[in-house]
């Protein structure tokens, strides 16, 4: 039986948040992919990146597999009920229920976090727990059939732990060698904990503004949730 796996699409999703897994995933046999939002018209990514959604909310199937990517537009879509209650929807049917990079907020702002453990951006990292998650700093988490994601290129790793869960290692393994999936950094400066301090100070500038935002946001859900 082919496999339903379905991305949830929006303004200003990060698209490798998107394109890493979903070039994994689409690598397995027998699947079928669906970029999903409200309607079908194209979306603007946060780099600029037009996207265009294959399905509706309203016509999406039964999905074995729900994935929300992060990205900049996650702040309006943890207040959107359309999206939040479609996530609920499916959450009860799927067999797995996942996310990538700050997407666990959007799960954790429709209630679906609440008691389990779960990963996000580093940056805003502190967030999983006001939303009632057991934050864990790994770069895969599983709880049962949550599979959560930690920052952007972790939606890579993500999706190969999870076609290991699909199809087996040996199946998820050949998937990593035919996409040459093997990262030699030239910096080791992709955590906060190894990158120089002044590169982390700028970071957290950089952030700072968004992370006011969407600590707001992130406290109303919560509030919603009880």
């Amino acid at each position: 039986m082919t496999l339903q796996i379905g991305f949830v699409l929006f303004p200003g999703i990060q698209q490798l948040d998107l394109t890493g897994p979903y070039d994994v995933l689409a690598s397995l046999p027998d699947v079928k992919l669906h970029l999903i939002w409200k309607d079908l018209a194209p979306l603007t990514s946060s780099s600029g990146l037009v996207l265009s959604p294959t399905i509706t909310y309203d016509d999406c199937p039964v999905l074995d597999v729900i994935c929300v990517p992060g990205g900049s537009g996650v702040g309006p879509l943890m207040e959107d009920e359309p999206t939040l209650g479609f996530l609920r929807q499916q959450s009860q049917t799927a067999r797995y229920v996942t996310s990538v990079c700050t997407g666990s907020l959007v799960l954790g702002a429709a209630g679906l976090l609440r008691g389990r453990r779960a990963t996000t951006h580093w940056a805003y990292h502190d967030m999983l727990a006001t939303l009632g998650a057991i934050p864990v700093q790994e770069r895969v988490v599983r709880d049962g059939n949550l599979f959560t994601g930690g920052g952007i290129t972790a939606g890579i790793d993500f999706a190969l732990t999870l076609a290991a869960e699909l199809y087996g290692e040996a199946a998820a393994q050949l998937v990593q060698l035919q996409l040459e999936y093997a990262p030699a950094p030239p910096f080791n400066a992709g955590r906060p904990d190894s990158a120089p301090q002044p590169v982390l100070d700028e970071a957290n500038k950089r952030t700072a503004q968004s992370r006011k935002t969407r600590g707001e946001i992130t406290a109303r859900a919560a509030a919603r949730l009880g």
